[in-house]
């Protein structure tokens, strides 16, 4: 596998070794020895899958308490998948990347603890599997604004259309006013 360190170091690119021939194709998507080493713990306690439509924007989430690290993959289509450090010690605090994960490019994205998690679908429709490094606690999660001026991602919505969200999405806060880590 090929290991990319994005523009923040912590957030990984992992590009998984394919092999395909006319049947279909082959890949590990999880090895802990080896994910281990490349920086990504080997302890996940959840695994989830979400589904949805072109233009659905989820996020940007995050767990104030029990923070999850998330291996972030696509089975079926595309997204723009997007992270933003929360943590203030950060250098990198208050700064997003992002990149596209797709049934096609097989790349999946390391977001690790501290940071808030996004995407928007870019396809007709995308599965989206992930391995969580903390069990879900709703009563810890957080929502940013996913258009907060002060973080500016750049989502690649077509023709400035708005995204389809959540009623939890649309109240999301503010990095100045947001809860973050230390």
């Amino acid at each position: 596998m090929e290991i990319e360190a994005l523009a923040i170091p912590d957030v990984l690119c992992i590009r998984p070794r394919v092999f395909g021939d006319h049947r279909g194709f082959f890949m590990e998507t999880w090895q802990a020895e080896r994910y281990a080493a490349a920086g990504v713990p080997d302890r996940f306690v959840q695994d989830n899958h979400s589904r949805s439509a072109r233009g659905v924007l989820r996020g940007l989430h995050y767990q104030i308490h029990q923070p999850q690290g998330k291996l972030v993959r696509v089975a079926r289509g595309e997204i723009f998948d997007v992270a933003v450090d929360l943590r203030r010690s950060s250098p990198y605090f208050g700064r997003w990347v992002g990149a596209t994960l797709s049934e096609d490019n097989y790349r999946m994205l390391w977001v690790p603890p501290g940071f808030a998690h996004g995407f928007l679908v870019v396809s007709e429709i995308a599965d989206l599997l992930y391995k969580c490094t903390d069990y879900y606690a709703p009563e810890h999660e957080r929502t940013l604004r996913w258009d907060d001026p002060a973080v500016g991602v750049e989502w690649p919505l077509p023709g400035g259309e708005a995204p389809l969200l959540s009623d939890k999405d649309q109240l999301g806060t503010t990095l100045e006013w947001a809860e973050v880590y230390p």
